[in-house]
């Protein structure tokens, strides 16, 4: 699969060890930064161009990582056609994806530790969106909402 990851100073470490964790498992990786560790820079730098090209469907999904998770989460979704979720369990991770089509997970660097945050990914890119009548009618509601702002 192709992928996009992106994670300020509180996710860096754990941004590397799913980099070689998923490249190590044939997935392709575009890696939006942060490039060094700056403990002074800011999540939305490298969260919203991961963003715009999940959108833009440049990348298939994203994982974007940031000490809490929430200030990723957040960003990520004031773009349009982005849905993504802060997901720290594993029933989350997949029934995103499978319920409504999460294209981008967020994690808490500071909340989860890379075991588990291996794992996560892992359920998430396996994951498929069920395309049931009613997930699709529900997604329909989002695009409106997306197309009235």
């Amino acid at each position: 699969m192709h992928l996009g990851i992106a994670a300020d100073h509180g996710g860096f470490e754990l941004k590397h060890r799913l980099i070689d964790e998923l490249q190590n498992q044939g997935h392709t990786l575009i890696d939006f930064g942060a490039a060094n560790l700056d403990p002074t820079d800011d999540y939305p730098d490298f969260v919203i161009p991961l963003a715009r090209a999940v959108a833009a469907g440049t990348i298939e999904r994203g994982i974007a990582i940031c000490g809490s998770g929430v200030g990723a989460s957040v960003v990520a979704n004031k773009v349009d056609g982005v849905r993504a979720a802060l997901v720290h369990d594993s029933f989350s991770a997949h029934q995103g994806v499978e319920d409504d089509a999460l294209n981008l997970m967020c994690l808490g660097a500071r909340v989860i530790g890379p075991s588990l945050a291996i794992e996560l990914a892992g359920i998430f890119l396996q994951a498929r969106f069920s395309k049931a009548e009613r997930h699709q009618r529900r997604l329909s509601k989002v695009a409106r909402l997306e197309e009235d702002n």
